[in-house]
């Protein structure tokens, strides 16, 4: 029906398109990790194995479907679901039917989601599994082929943009004085929680154009997404500055599936007629979809009373969810940055006596380990095993509680946990001994790289975990 010509934005169609599939991508590899890493780090034989919420906290406090039981088989199914259906929106399956046919399927990717994250702990407390969360609601309203694409979803995510972007920028400017100054990339590329293959090559470039990059960031996550708001063809010009910007994170580390989910939520403001030129045919919404959408629509305003109180704060949080069902909540990243960088080198050893013995380093998948070795491009995949190492050699006493049973695991050459990693120097063999020392990593110069062949410079700086057998 037709009666509705104020609901339904013309000419987003490619952002209906794009926000719809894209999101579902970055579902179908959140999925992947779940089925990948899920049990040997958290399930019933885990590092931290999983203790369900009944009777210590409500459901509707921390809604999970592992709310009264936990066991692997269900946490495969969850992933394995939540794989095909994943899938299936990216091949625009359900795009197809009626408005009510993708809530339904965004709904189920939202709801298993949840319930993985609200009994992942350490492992998923990171501020981008709420913003998958809170993408993959609102896509449920964007309707199907067979509708407009409503005003007020595309409001609602112009809002999350705008928190995730507006947050980031607030909580650098606020917090250490490299941002104000314009040095933090004199540290961060080569402090960064997990390098990429030309993290090596950003941190080589010239000081004066870091400053320039640091600026530019600040205008970029200060100025710009207000702009989205903005007329067109202005808005679609926001969009395609946050995109460049988030390109060239990705290209200059591994943050999981932060910069890419931050760039599909752009196409939240790109118009069909400035992309492509093209004006399309105006297409109506049925009452129902327009009172269910007015409802979530309602249901964003209430919620933001938070974040946007925390946004105006002299003591603004970072990545803080204000219910457990992870909507509407606050973002932000690298409020500091750390200027030394150190990383916990695991080792093992066949030898009885640790005192004259061989030690063989434990290669991981991500995180720095032989200095000879380029890291390597993973985002969006999520290692991790590899982000708690580097929260670990930051002193988190958080990571301590799985990181002794790591040890245990090693020293039993677990298969689950040894498929975590990128090398076990023992081919499956039970170690004698394992340990954990502490190194100072820093970038190799372009003439130690030359002459030595590495990407890193180490040198010893303690022990963490004196020798322990088995």
């Amino acid at each position: 029906m037709d009666w509705f010509g104020w609901f339904a934005a013309e000419h987003y169609d490619i952002a209906r398109v794009v926000l719809q599939r894209g999101i579902a991508a970055i579902y179908l590899v959140a999925f992947l990790a779940v089925l990948r890493q899920f049990p040997a780090l958290l399930g019933e034989h885990g590092l931290l194995p999983v203790r369900p919420h009944a009777g210590r906290v409500s459901f509707w406090a921390l809604p999970t479907l592992f709310h009264a039981r936990y066991s692997d088989r269900a946490v495969r199914v969850v992933g394995w679901v939540g794989v095909l259906l994943a899938a299936a929106v990216v091949a625009g399956l359900p795009q197809r039917g009626p408005w009510w046919v993708p809530l339904a399927v965004f709904g189920v990717l939202y709801l298993l989601y949840l319930s993985v994250v609200n009994i992942g702990q350490v492992f998923y407390g990171f501020g981008w599994e709420s913003l998958l969360l809170e993408a993959g609601f609102l896509a449920a309203f964007l309707g199907s082929e067979q509708t407009g694409t409503p005003v007020l979803t595309l409001l609602a995510f112009k809002w999350l943009l705008l928190r995730v972007e507006f947050g980031a920028g607030l909580i650098k400017i606020r917090g250490d004085a490299v941002w104000r100054d314009l040095t933090a990339l004199y540290y961060h590329h080569e402090t960064q929680p997990m390098p990429g293959p030309l993290s090596w090559f950003f941190h080589h470039l010239p000081r004066p154009l870091h400053k320039v990059e640091v600026a530019a960031n600040h205008v970029v996550q200060l100025g710009v997404p207000f702009l989205l708001f903005a007329p067109q063809p202005v808005a679609t010009w926001a969009a395609a500055a946050v995109v460049l910007t988030q390109l060239w994170l990705v290209a200059s580390g591994n943050f999981a599936w932060l910069n890419w989910l931050t760039m599909l939520l752009a196409f939240a403001a790109v118009s069909d007629a400035v992309l492509v030129g093209d004006p399309v045919s105006y297409v109506g919404a049925p009452v129902a979809f327009v009172v269910v959408v007015c409802v979530m629509g309602a249901g964003v305003l209430w919620l933001s009373r938070k974040p946007l109180m925390n946004l105006v704060s002299r003591r603004q949080l970072m990545n803080a969810s204000y219910n457990g069902w992870h909507l509407v909540g606050a973002y932000g990243a690298f409020g500091s940055i750390t200027r030394r960088r150190q990383e916990i080198v695991v080792e093992g050893t066949l030898d009885a006596d640790p005192e004259h013995a061989e030690w063989r380093e434990y290669g991981f998948a991500g995180k720095p380990g032989d200095p000879r070795l380029l890291p390597r491009q993973w985002a969006p995949y999520h290692l991790r095993l590899d982000w708690g190492m580097w929260f670990l050699a930051l002193g988190s006493r958080a990571q301590l509680a799985w990181f002794e049973p790591f040890l245990r695991r090693l020293l039993a050459a677990d298969p689950a946990t040894l498929r975590l990693l990128a090398h076990d120097p023992f081919d499956g063999v039970p170690p004698a001994w394992v340990r954990a020392r502490i190194f100072d990593y820093r970038y190799s110069s372009p003439r130690e790289r030359r002459s030595q062949k590495v990407w890193w410079v180490r040198t010893p700086a303690g022990t963490l975990v004196d020798p322990v057998r088995r």
